[in-house]
């Protein structure tokens, strides 16, 4: 699906992934190194945040945010399919969960 935002329309990115409670730290700092300082690198990024909640159950999900000046700024770092997830190598060494897709909310 293609989406069109206006210019100067702020735009928030959000993914969410579930890892054992266990790995939770350690893939906290991988995100932080790989896809959160990627985002934060992007001209057009307003700002990332690494979210995790423990589900009680020996999960912990995982959601990245990030808030972007529009939608057009986003292929630079997702590529043309803004919605498609973006995953670094040892992602699969620690995601039990994991949404391929993105959402895309515009910032009121």
């Amino acid at each position: 699906m293609t989406h069109h935002s206006p210019s100067g329309q702020p735009t928030v990115r959000m993914w969410t992934g579930v890892v054992r409670t266990e790995d939770r730290d350690r893939y906290a700092d991988y995100v932080e190194r790989t896809g959160m300082s990627a985002y934060r690198a992007t001209p057009g990024n307003l700002g990332a945040w690494l979210l995790t909640r423990d589900l009680g159950d020996g999960r912990t999900e995982i959601t990245t945010l990030s808030r972007w000046e529009n939608l057009a700024v986003i292929a630079a770092f997702a590529g043309d399919d803004i919605e498609r997830a973006v995953f670094y190598p040892e992602d699969d060494e620690f995601l039990i969960e994991r949404d391929e897709r993105v959402r895309h909310y515009r910032q009121a």
